[in-house]
């Protein structure tokens, strides 16, 4: 077999149409048959929740991002975090009975008594209390730890069932920054915001009742300072909480630009476009640092005023109560175990103003994350998991009915009234000019898209109304460029069909012509791929993308220009394959080189989002006009 001569600019792939929401991004109208009842938050034009949502990377200040909604993420994980805060807050009470122990000592020693007894009763109090605060603190940090992991999942499941039309027109580094970032922000509200907050509140108010008990005049001296502290922090808080918002959103357009940027390292490279490229993440992460500095001063300035009000106001109750002891208003013991509650009071005070700074950090984080739980997703049922034993499936045919679809409210139609018929156990090709909406036919297919229009049919079946897992068990998928994961030759192979056996295996293997490079890697089907295939040339890429399809013996086969990187010994080898799998499968192939689809049993034109013609190549030779122009560029006619 010759190589085919070049294909004609008509065509070129064309260039990936942005999505926008529209009527292609509804859900159907009816509950699908075992699927999940309940309906998500419709989305806008802008892409935003409908109601009460903030559209992701704008910082629109809604319920979400208000401190309490954090609690939502703790809730699950309450006995632990209220166990983990009762030994906190033993451990701390236990440090409280200290002065009080320490008073008695004092007083012991005054008056020429033992004062073993206090000293040993001291000690024993120091290490129970540092003893059971460890024992709390491991508590918490273990619970944070499963805060953070649960969170992660939730978003990782909800990322993967986000609709096609969501994941087009949001960053996929956007995304990943909420699973990472943001949940590790959850992860140390957590531990330092809520159960320290509460916690050092009580142990806060049960200081001050015993500064009460030993003096009222010095406690109203304290009294003042905490004043002081609580209207500082009070002025703080909406900037702090606005910094934080700004750092967080910053580090996500940073992993956003780092995602596109490692996506085409490549072309950036032969461009020389590292220095460009470069500058943008410099100034996303000085754009984070601005905003973190922002929390940070803000913060400072917080800490700082709190203590040096804490000082002063050490200072003054020394000063105050040493000219009471003066008086003999108080003892020296009660101005000693005063002291000593003053200096505990201290950290206390510092953790609650540290706590309100975190609670607004895992406020901004909270409202991130919740922003993709309001984003609209693909139904779930009790069959949304793909069977994994890879049976042979009846073929199946395929009507398009009056289909239109377009990608918005405002963009043109793709597909305008597509009416045609694939018999089962047949190959038809489309073919036809760039934008002629080829490729979205296999997204509606796929349910990737829902039409505007018409119906789609698999078997008489309108495919609206069956389960997602079921529509596309039936469906084996190759697209355009072959993606590949990272991992094994294997993992890519078995991803749709795990239970695969290794006769299986072997027999799409020599299919595909695969079994040459498995013989030649160094572990075989369990050799390292790299990342996106990179080790594969583009042949190998498409021979495993068709190989993994093949592996889970469809019903319906979707080739979207599958041999395009094939030379033409594994071009004709693989013509053979699908002659002999279209005895047993329907199949559906994209071609722009016309040479690849001239046996077709049948060949659709499409021009201008309609079905131009149908017919055998030999037919539309005869029958339409511009089909034989495209054929003459091929040097076909």
């Amino acid at each position: 077999m010759t190589p085919s001569p070049s294909p004609s600019p008509y065509f070129a792939k064309p260039p990936l149409r942005p999505p926008a929401p529209g009527p292609a991004d509804r859900r159907a109208q009816s509950v699908l048959a075992g699927e999940e009842s309940s309906v998500p938050p419709r989305h806008g034009p802008s892409g935003s929740p409908a109601a009460g949502g903030a559209r992701p990377g704008t910082g629109v200040r809604d319920e979400r991002t208000r401190p309490w909604h954090v609690l939502t993420h703790l809730r699950p994980h309450r006995p632990g975090i209220l166990l983990g805060s009762a030994l906190s807050l033993a451990g701390s009470l236990l440090a409280l009975a200290q002065p009080l122990v320490a008073k008695q000592m004092v007083d012991a020693l005054d008056r020429g008594r033992p004062a073993a007894g206090a000293l040993v009763l001291l000690s024993a109090l120091v290490v129970a209390g540092a003893a059971t605060a460890a024992l709390g603190q491991y508590v918490l940090e273990r619970t944070a730890e499963s805060v953070a992991c649960t969170a992660r999942r939730r978003l990782s499941e909800r990322l993967l069932r986000l609709r096609l039309p969501v994941l087009n027109r949001t960053e996929p580094g956007e995304l990943i920054s909420r699973v990472t970032s943001d949940t590790t922000v959850l992860r140390q509200v957590a531990t330092r915001s809520i159960a320290s907050a509460g916690s050092g509140l009580l142990v806060v108010v049960a200081t001050l009742a015993l500064m009460a008990l030993l003096d009222p005049v010095l406690l109203s001296i304290t009294l003042v300072t905490i004043a002081l502290i609580g209207a500082t922090v009070a002025a703080a808080v909406p900037h702090i909480a606005r910094a934080a918002r700004q750092a967080q959103e910053a580090v996500g357009r940073m992993g956003s630009l780092l995602e596109r940027t490692l996506g085409a390292v490549r072309t950036i490279k032969a461009s020389g476009a590292e220095g460009r490229e470069t500058a943008g993440l410099h100034q996303a992460a000085e754009d984070a640092r601005r905003a973190g500095t922002r929390a940070a001063r803000w913060q400072a300035l917080s800490a700082t005023t709190s203590t040096v009000a804490v000082q002063l106001s050490f200072l003054v109750v020394l000063g105050v109560g040493g000219a009471r002891v003066a008086t003999g208003a108080i003892t020296v013991s009660t101005l000693v175990a005063f002291l000593l509650y003053v200096f505990a009071l201290a950290p206390r005070v510092g953790q609650l103003v540290e706590a309100v700074g975190l609670l607004q950090a895992g406020a901004a984080a909270s409202a991130r994350i919740g922003e993709v739980h309001s984003m609209d997703t693909e139904p779930v049922g009790p069959h949304q998991a793909p069977a994994t034993t890879p049976e042979p499936r009846r073929p199946v045919g395929v009507v398009f009915q009056g289909v239109r679809f377009s990608y918005g409210p405002e963009a043109p139609p793709v597909h305008e009234d597509v009416t045609f018929t694939v018999p089962p156990k047949t190959t038809t090709a489309l073919v036809g000019p760039s934008g002629a909406g080829k490729t979205t036919v296999f997204s509606l297919l796929e349910r990737f898209y829902q039409p505007d229009r018409g119906r789609i049919l698999l078997d008489g079946e309108d495919i609206a109304r069956l389960p997602l897992s079921r529509l596309r068990a039936l469906i084996g998928y190759v697209e355009q460029d072959s993606p590949i994961l990272s991992g094994t030759l294997r993992d890519n192979l078995l991803l749709s069909a795990p239970d695969a056996d290794a006769a299986q295996v072997r027999d799409v293997l020599r299919r595909t012509r695969l079994d040459c490079l498995v013989a030649r890697l160094p572990d075989g089907l369990d050799t390292p791929i790299g990342h996106r295939g990179s080790t594969l040339s583009g042949g190998e890429r498409q021979r495993v993308a068709i190989a993994r399809a093949l592996l889970r013996r469809p019903g319906l086969l979707l080739l979207d220009e599958a041999t395009s990187q094939l030379d033409a010994a594994n071009e004709a080898a693989l013509h053979e394959t699908l002659a002999d799998i279209s005895r047993t499968t329907t199949i559906l192939v994209i071609a722009h080189r016309l040479s690849t689809v001239t046996t077709a049993d049948q060949i659709l034109l499409l021009e201008s989002g309609r079905v131009r013609a149908a017919g055998t190549h030999a037919q539309l030779l005869a029958a339409d006009a511009f089909y034989r122009r495209l054929a003459a560029a091929q040097h076909l006619a």
